[in-house]
């Protein structure tokens, strides 16, 4: 394992790094919450399949766009598990975390823009008012149009939705790793951002039914802060007892676990980059 927090790490320069940061959450949400607002507001036939579907190919393109300017971190809980394995500079950490929060901010005020119409129509169907709840709850369908932005989760048992949140985000990062480690058998070049849109694909379809699979602090957060200063409030923090908190602290635990996993399972056992794999085993 490299030595954590060294400070001879270097990289893009921070500047153009943090813009990459920004462009690429925002693309992200902007295409997932997209799906998700489609689905929701327009009534249309959907189902788990096209909503992960989205969601997958929405990691896909954003890792394109900044991979190499950035890392294509996109997720606060990639970028700490990398810096506590010395994968990536603490100094850059915060940086990273506010430009990932800045740009799902970003894309979550740009779904709105686009499907501003359609939030209004949704509202007078469904007899909805913006930040009204009812036991504890957003009334109304997607957590009364709140949910489109941030996740809210199926059932209120705290401890349960910590650990399908940990769980996925520790499945997130293991996979994250095995597909971006050179010692072992990673795609490479332009096949690595389909395959982690695949990953989180995956995830989705067998992970993300009880919380929404948020497994990405920046992507919940931003878009929940968005939905209460575009009319649904304090709400947004209070619904379901408070859940708000889960898909923060839980992501960034559950993507320490799953590097730390990876590494001490998997990682150290590697041959070294170049070295044929043992017979009958996949080459790197």
């Amino acid at each position: 394992m490299a030595n954590r927090g060294s400070s001879e790490l270097v990289g893009p320069p921070l500047r153009p790094a943090l813009i990459g940061e920004f462009l690429g959450t925002a693309l992200l949400v902007l295409l997932g919450d997209g799906v998700v607002a489609g689905a929701v507001l327009l009534n249309k036939p959907s189902d788990t399949v096209m909503i992960t579907t989205g969601w997958g190919l929405a990691v896909t393109l954003a890792v394109y766009l900044t991979g190499r300017l950035s890392g294509g971190h996109i997720n606060p809980a990639v970028t700490l598990a990398l810096a506590w394995r010395g994968g990536f500079p603490r100094s850059r950490v915060l940086p990273y975390w506010a430009a990932q929060l800045a740009g799902a901010f970003a894309g979550a005020v740009l779904v709105y823009a686009d499907y501003a119409e359609a939030f209004r129509a949704f509202e007078q169907t469904e007899h909805l008012s913006r930040g009204v709840m009812a036991g504890g709850k957003l009334i109304g369908t997607a957590a009364g149009g709140a949910g489109v932005f941030a996740t809210y989760p199926a059932f209120d048992t705290v401890w349960r939705n910590v650990l399908s949140e940990f769980l996925a985000t520790a499945v997130l990062l293991v996979g994250v790793r095995a597909l971006t480690d050179r010692r072992n058998a990673a795609p490479g070049g332009y096949v690595e951002p389909l395959a982690l849109g695949g990953l989180v694909w995956a995830i989705g379809l067998s992970l993300g039914g009880l919380t929404g699979y948020a497994i990405n602090p920046a992507r919940d957060l931003g878009p929940r802060l968005a939905s209460a200063l575009l009319g649904w409030g304090p709400a947004v923090f209070l619904s379901h007892g408070g859940y708000f908190w889960i898909p923060i602290v839980a992501p960034l635990a559950g993507g320490l676990a799953g590097i730390a996993l990876y590494d001490l399972a998997i990682h150290r056992h590697l041959p070294p980059e170049g070295q044929p794999s043992p017979p009958g085993e996949l080459a790197p």
